[in-house]
């Protein structure tokens, strides 16, 4: 039986300042024979979405995915444990937020209720010194989200209160895109916390965090990404920081469901069979090559990540101009990471949450234990009377010794959860990945854009700019349906409505307070060039 339908505002979430971006007015769909066609170059989040809003509206879609499987780094696939278990293997833990709008908006096409994502009831944080973080009980809606974070907080007391900057602060208050690029991309994250005087341990446990989320070093994280991730998940919307997570595996709960969506919708699905090239065609379309096979579109979406991207475009010498292909040359991919999962012979503590973010120990960032969430976990748990643990390491120096920092993630879950010691290893799977994309300081100019200069091919993925206050996951799911609108105008169609967290701060009275600590600080920026005193960081902490 089909779910009944929601209203369209009731699936924005609780936050009724949620910004809603409506397509351009048009036809609700092609008709005809002789409809368009697209090739989606990319099987991740941002082609899965792409793809979805051009098939619903009469385009005839081809999607084009180098892996046996959907899902880009979301995938899964099946693989078989000492015990004879067969069981699915990814590259690890995503917690789906509640301010992914449109993510969300593309798995209700085959779940309208959301019933197959699972809330976990707390977002712990633990460092090694002792300090315990949480979210369950901090308030969701702004500010009182941050006040009650600061109460609450161990990390937060009286004394390192006193000292911090409030000023270099105040950019947390009134975060617009793209102006908190102009402002702070040039600015490091690590420099950036240094400069409003956080407290250690918060600036370990809490903050790094989000910079961490990108995979990559905050000294390396432009400031102005981690500013905007506190901006969706902290002081800008009132959904919170609470997450849900898929009661299955990914492919089970997420890629098959919507695989048989978009073949319903007529969508050919070419999984195992990665592009070779793609050139503009003498009549305005495009030549695809992929398995030693050419077929001719009439657009393309490049859904790809950093690597991917780089690489075709290179094998692709004619696309878009010169310009847009060196700044593509120039896309940088964020340091390696570490997904290791245990399947352990005895269970974890009953009281072990099913995440807990960590710092302090090594280089350990997180910990999860799926049976406290994933059904195909949970029976095997059931079944050996064990657990099935995944430990996270981001950001790991390029020339890591593989099997030596995997022994030190066990060490520090040993630290974590010291019961593990005594646990025997069944089995384990180790993931080693260095494909998500890094934002460098100084880099948002160079990213691409959804729209290149051939109006026909367009760009998506979390590694493109969209000018939206959106990040990671979610950045994915938007660019993918803002790539399908950009086609769809093209052909007087309407596409997919849009929502964001809000796209400015909350109240007046701090926006007001934002905009005068930014002009203070461009009015100290302006007097560098006549006395040269003024440093980058001389002016963030002034």
């Amino acid at each position: 039986m089909t779910a009944p339908r929601r209203p369209e505002a009731a699936r924005r979430g609780r936050d009724r300042r949620a910004r809603t971006i409506l397509p351009r007015p048009g036809a609700p769909a092609l008709t005809g024979d002789h409809r368009p066609t697209t090739a989606v170059v990319g099987g991740g989040i941002a082609g899965l979405a792409a793809a979805t809003a051009l098939a619903e509206r009469g385009v005839r879609v081809t999607l084009h995915e180098r892996e046996p499987v959907l899902g880009g780094r979301l995938a899964g696939w099946p693989t078989v444990l000492a015990d004879g278990s067969t069981v699915t293997m990814s590259r690890g833990f995503h917690a789906f937020f509640r301010q992914y709008y449109n993510l969300r908006g593309l798995l209700r096409r085959t779940d309208p209720g959301l019933r197959r994502l699972k809330g976990l009831p707390d977002y712990p944080l633990r460092h090694s010194g002792g300090l315990h973080d949480s979210f369950r009980h901090v308030p969701r809606t702004p500010p009182w989200s941050a006040l009650g974070f600061v109460a609450l907080s161990p990390t937060f007391r009286a004394r390192d209160l006193v000292r911090m900057n409030p000023a270099a602060a105040l950019p947390l208050l009134d975060v617009r895109v793209p102006d908190v690029y102009a402002h702070l991309d040039r600015v490091s994250a690590h420099d950036f916390l240094r400069s409003v005087r956080f407290p250690a341990a918060a600036h370990h446990l809490a903050f790094e965090v989000f910079s961490r989320s990108f995979f990559a070093d905050p000294r390396a994280l432009s400031a102005a990404e981690m500013v905007l991730m506190f901006h969706i998940y902290f002081l800008g919307s009132a959904e919170g920081l609470l997450f849900d997570v898929p009661d299955e595996p990914f492919p089970a709960a997420l890629w098959d469901p919507l695989a048989g969506y978009l073949e319903s919708h007529r969508a050919e699905l070419r999984t195992g069979t990665p592009v070779d090239t793609v050139e503009p065609a003498r009549d305005g379309g495009f030549l695809v090559t992929a398995a030693g096979a050419e077929r001719r579109y009439d657009t393309v979406v490049l859904a790809l990540d950093t690597a991917g991207l780089r690489s075709l475009v290179a094998r692709s010498p004619r696309l878009a101009d010169a310009g847009w292909r060196e700044r593509v040359a120039g896309l940088r991919n964020a340091p390696p990471f570490l997904v290791s999962r245990l399947w352990l012979d005895r269970p974890v503590a009953a009281d072990r949450p099913g995440f807990l973010g960590t710092s302090g120990f090594g280089p350990l960032d997180n910990v999860s234990v799926l049976e406290r969430w994933e059904g195909e976990a949970a029976r095997w748990a059931a079944r050996s009377g064990g657990s099935v643990v995944e430990l996270h390491a981001y950001a790991l120096p390029e020339r890591a010794a593989r099997e030596a920092e995997q022994s030190r993630l066990v060490e520090q879950l040993h630290r974590v959860y010291p019961e593990t010691r005594a646990a025997t290893v069944v089995d384990a799977r180790h993931e080693w990945r260095a494909d998500c994309p890094l934002f460098p300081v100084g880099g948002y100019e160079d990213r691409p854009a959804v729209r290149t200069t051939d109006p026909g091919l367009v760009v998506a993925g979390d590694l493109v700019r969209t000018d939206l206050p959106v990040a990671l996951m979610e950045r994915a799911a938007t660019s993918g349906f803002l790539a399908a609108n950009a086609l769809l105008e093209r052909w007087g169609v309407t596409g997919q409505t849009l929502w964001t967290v809000p796209d400015r701060g909350r109240g007046a009275l701090l926006r007001g307070l934002a905009r005068a600590g930014g002009d203070r600080r461009r009015q100290a920026e302006r007097a560098v060039p006549a006395t040269g005193r003024f440093e980058r960081d001389d002016v963030l902490e002034s």
